[in-house]
């Protein structure tokens, strides 16, 4: 049952009680990605294996997004910064014990190419905390291929 998580803003990505942060390098450049994150929304499924639908919602300002094994998130984007940072809040969800979600993509250039950082920012009851910590290598491994798999996309789109 989908339910209304606490409204928060952009600063609870450093002030979250479970902070989870990965980083990656890609070969395309900051403007690529960012546009692959934030404007090609619907592309998502594409290169991050874990997602089965994504579409703007509120023109652009939100997200609709739907995971493999059924779990739903309604977003509000909270930051639209061309290639630099897109972050969102989840609003409203069928997952279990979350009560407040950020998550944020910074891009830096790296050479040529870019660093990404994702932060996933959550707030639930101590269980979830700890469930979170326990699925942190999964989430990581789940980023570093979602990454690789947008790395090829871009550069596939390049040629």
């Amino acid at each position: 049952m989908a339910r209304r998580l606490r409204p928060v803003a952009l600063d609870f990505v450093e002030t979250a009680p479970t902070r989870l942060v990965f980083t990656a390098e890609v070969v395309a450049p900051p403007q690529a990605v960012y546009r692959a994150l934030a404007e090609d929304v619907t592309g998502w499924p594409a290169w991050f294996g874990a997602v089965t639908t994504c579409r703007p919602t509120a023109g652009g300002a939100g997200r609709e997004v739907r995971l493999k094994g059924g779990v739903r998130f309604q977003e509000t984007v909270l930051a639209a910064e061309p290639a630099e940072r897109y972050a969102y809040r989840v609003d409203v969800t069928n997952a279990p014990g979350v009560r407040a979600l950020v998550e944020e993509w910074r891009l830096a250039p790296a050479g040529t190419g870019t660093r990404l950082r994702w932060t996933f920012a959550a707030a639930g009851p101590a269980p979830f905390g700890t469930a979170l910590r326990l699925v942190r290598p999964g989430l990581g491994r789940a980023f570093r291929d979602a990454v690789r798999a947008l790395d090829r996309r871009l550069a596939s789109a390049d040629a």
